[in-house]
């Protein structure tokens, strides 16, 4: 099967090629503003299936609306009559068309191109009216909030933001690309036009995204993930990190050393704790305190060590001798005092879990040997 995307170099368009490249079966013909029109004519004639996502939004001259929205859908459509080939054609609309802005207006005449293309051939055709797409590879400073705002913060700009309180309605280029991936499993389809939306839609105000976006940068210092239970925030969270500088992606942990080794706090979040990482010098031991209330697990990833837990309540103490090649992990209950030793040649690594965000306020750690002395 051969598909063929218009704007292939596009926000939306990248996206779904990428996606469509790794489909079996399928052969990806690339069109955009560097191909000639004769290229187009070429691949229409091949095509079993079109995705039109050519089109412009935000161009020097009004004019352009026009030839960018309209004249560039009625030379697909009128040489796909001229074809005689009825071919399936998914169009990329806004929700703008009930503007009457110059952009709506170029787009709700685009709609109606491909609506008498369907009804004069026979074929399927679909439109999308999109909402405010975002997602990797999308331009700041163009047609994207979000992508502006993701660019200005992974590059330490002031974000501005004319009314904080204003409310917009988000959809993620994977969802996008995942329902045009849907267009392709309906060869069968009847002709006729239809209009579907792209779900799921989030709503949110420019002040709150300003806010969140932001937190991801301020991460590298607080350490604090975001929740990524939430759909939006995980996809604003990917966002973002696509548009760091490639000398950008590294970043140092603030280490706390003394003659045990080096100790360094990872990531936090309330809803699910903390990870950080320490180097034990030989024959050095850490711990030997308890927890009332907060668990922990100890992995140890280089170097052999000896975990040993004793309960309040009396007891012999209890050993573990683990290796960094085990990959096992200790489970630590409250209630019992434990310690961990580097009983190996060479430094100890170890990375820890905890159940919770180390408050020194309320650190819930008492010291206790687990040996007699």
């Amino acid at each position: 099967m051969k598909v063929l995307v218009t704007g292939a170099q596009g926000f939306i368009g990248k996206n779904l090629v990428a996606w469509l490249k790794q489909r079996p079966g399928l052969s990806v013909l690339e069109f955009d503003q560097d191909n000639h029109p004769q290229d187009l004519a070429a691949m229409l004639a091949e095509a079993d299936q079109v995705f039109h996502l050519a089109g412009v939004n935000r161009p020097r001259d009004e004019a352009e609306f026009q030839t960018g929205n309209v004249d560039t859908t009625r030379l697909v459509c009128a040489e796909l009559l001229r074809l005689g080939r009825p071919v399936p054609i998914v169009l990329a609309s806004s929700i703008q068309v009930v503007l009457d802005n110059p952009y709506g207006v170029s787009k709700r005449q685009a709609e109606e191109v491909v609506r008498n293309y369907v009804e004069q051939s026979g074929a399927q055709g679909t439109i999308y009216r999109l909402k405010n797409v975002f997602g990797k590879w999308c331009r700041p400073n163009y047609n994207s909030v979000v992508a502006t705002f993701c660019y200005n913060t992974a590059h330490d700009l002031p974000v501005a933001i004319s009314d904080p309180g204003k409310e917009l309605e988000l959809i993620y280029v994977d969802d996008v690309i995942a329902q045009f991936a849907q267009e392709l499993e309906r060869e069968s389809a009847p002709g006729g036009l239809l209009y579907r939306e792209v779900t799921p839609a989030y709503r949110i105000t420019l002040g709150r995204l300003a806010e969140l976006i932001q937190s991801f940068r301020q991460m590298r210092q607080t350490l604090y993930v975001p929740d990524l239970a939430v759909d939006l925030t995980r996809k604003l969270y990917g966002t973002y990190l696509a548009y760091l500088e490639h000398d950008d992606f590294a970043y140092t942990l603030d280490k706390k050393c003394d003659p045990r080794g080096c100790l360094a706090e990872f990531v936090k979040a309330a809803a699910f704790g903390q990870l950080f990482v320490s180097r034990t010098a030989p024959g050095v031991t850490r711990g030997n305190h308890y927890h009332h209330t907060k668990t922990e697990k100890f992995l140890v990833v280089e170097g052999e060590a000896v975990i040993r837990f004793r309960q309040l309540s009396g007891g012999e103490p209890i050993e573990y001798r683990v290796r960094g090649e085990d990959f096992r992990v200790l489970d630590i209950p409250p209630g019992y005092t434990h310690s961990i030793e580097n009983v190996g040649a060479g430094e100890l690594v170890t990375l820890f879990w905890a159940s919770e965000v180390f408050d020194p306020s309320h650190p819930d750690t008492t010291a206790l040997p687990v040996l007699a002395v």
